[in-house]
């Protein structure tokens, strides 16, 4: 069996104790023995807590403290020590205090005791006294006062997703707005329509950009539409949803410190005990972000489609060029943005399957999957929201239609024949179709022959910009 692998500081240490024994933990670190305890045990990706996480849980402590502290339940000098330390971390000081692993034990009572920890120990400080006096500021009897792990962290991840959620709203919009500035760019330009990647019928490439603009609305919409259910919170229902150890006061006063805290109108979950065992509000907001993937992967590939070439592609957009496409291919330039923005998709993708998953893991009172859960769906709002702003600035605004290339393809797609069918029928049409593909003839020169049309008639019914409108060409 293989020996278990101790982590060991380099460097000045200090002893800290927790209810397991004594840790030796760094002389600078503001975590204690819990903290130093989880680096040990969990050294398994390097990744830490995500930082909107970070600072979800560090309002959950400044709130509880103030409410503590207004309640009569906390000493107030240890409730304002704990409030500035608090305020220090929100400030951007600290950061590199919260260092367990994403992947720890269950329910992320690790990470909320790093939490506790470390305001705990700049409490002290700021009190005068030394990191580690727990008479002074406790991480457990003060900083967590009112508090479990259970409660704290579903309503972290909440604040969180309300935090990073915006953004990624605001991105789909933004590009969804340059797609409907593009669209009516290009409403005039007429070019060939394509199913199953073969010729159809002419469209405008106005209209079929404005399909993208539209699916990102409804994309960003479908996130909004998820997010009321992050702003019921269940704080104030401790280990398992009873409120066992917080004053009864304590639920309601949070929820107003928290709005507060983070300028959006929180509520009470209505049952505090679906909020501690229930993970599918994330699942359904992670959901949306999936979907919205799913459109981007669609979109970004008919970028990719419409801009190929230069030469040998369809070459009917073009695209901006960001950087060398090829190390061995002089002048070669390729859709960076829009590959980006594939795998930016498939990690959203990949990380919904991870919360569905994790969020069918509960049992009974709690879900103790959290701490993924936060982790993947703070990564994939990021990540999701960076991505699309990117490809908007550095491609979407910067494309330009070759419109002597659309045309080029509206005159000579087969599906012309689709507008002899009300006037010759659909079988004479198919063959007119047929022989021009064997022949190499126009449609409209076939049409003139064999589809009795004159000349006039024929390029009139065939004008590939009237097939662009409702109604018989």
């Amino acid at each position: 069996m293989k020996a278990r692998r101790v982590v060991r500081p380099s460097g000045p240490t200090r002893h800290e104790r927790d209810t397991m024994g004594e840790m030796v933990v760094p002389a600078d670190a503001l975590y204690g023995a819990q903290t130093a305890r989880a680096v040990e045990n969990f050294p398994i990706s390097g990744l830490r807590a995500h930082p909107s996480f970070i600072d979800a849980t560090v309002r959950v402590k400044l709130a509880a403290a103030r409410v503590n502290g207004r309640l009569r339940l906390l000493p107030a000098g240890k409730a304002k020590a704990i409030e500035r330390a608090a305020r220090e971390v929100l400030d951007g000081r600290w950061r590199d205090q919260f260092v367990v692993d994403v992947y720890q034990a269950g329910a992320g009572t690790s990470h909320n005791m790093n939490v506790n920890e470390v305001l705990a120990n700049r409490a002290c400080e700021l009190l005068g006294g030394r990191r580690g006096d727990k008479d002074l500021v406790d991480p457990n009897d003060h900083v967590n006062m009112a508090q479990s792990t259970n409660d704290v962290v579903p309503t972290a991840m909440r604040l969180a997703a309300l935090d990073l959620a915006p953004a990624a709203v605001d991105a789909l919009r933004g590009l969804a707005e340059t797609f409907e500035a593009k669209a009516s760019e290009w409403e005039e330009i007429v070019k060939s329509g394509r199913t199953h990647l073969m010729d159809a019928t002419p469209i405008r490439l106005g209209q079929e950009i404005s399909g993208w603009a539209a699916a990102l609305r409804s994309a960003a919409v479908r996130i909004l539409n998820a997010l009321p259910e992050m702003g019921a919170i269940g704080i104030g229902g401790t280990a398992v949803g009873t409120g066992l150890n917080a004053d009864p006061r304590y639920p309601k006063l949070m929820v107003e410190e928290l709005s507060r805290l983070v300028g959006a109108p929180l509520v009470l979950a209505p049952n505090p005990f679906f909020a501690m065992q229930s993970l599918a509000p994330f699942a359904g907001l992670s959901g949306t972000l999936r979907t919205a993937a799913l459109e981007l992967l669609r979109i970004g590939g008919d970028v990719r489609l419409l801009g190929s070439g230069p030469n040998c592609g369809l070459g009917e957009l073009k695209l901006p060029p960001v950087q060398p496409g090829s190390s061995i291919m002089p002048g070669k330039v390729n859709p960076s943005m829009a590959e980006m923005v594939a795998m930016v998709s498939y990690q959203v993708i990949g990380l919904d399957a991870a919360i569905a998953a994790a969020s069918s893991g509960g049992q009974l009172e709690l879900n103790v999957m959290m701490p993924l859960v936060a982790f993947d769906l703070c990564h994939a709002l990021t990540i999701l929201a960076n991505a699309v702003r990117v490809f908007d600035e550095r491609c979407a605004r910067g494309l330009e239609a070759d419109e002597a290339r659309c045309r080029h393809y509206a005159e000579r797609t087969v599906s012309l024949a689709t507008a002899l069918a009300p006037r010759v029928g659909y079988a004479a049409a198919a063959t007119i179709v047929k022989e021009s593909m064997r022949s190499g003839r126009s449609i409209l020169e076939l049409a003139a022959e064999k589809g009795g049309l004159g000349a006039a008639e024929a390029r009139r019914a065939l004008d590939p910009a009237r097939m662009t409108r409702p109604g018989r060409a």
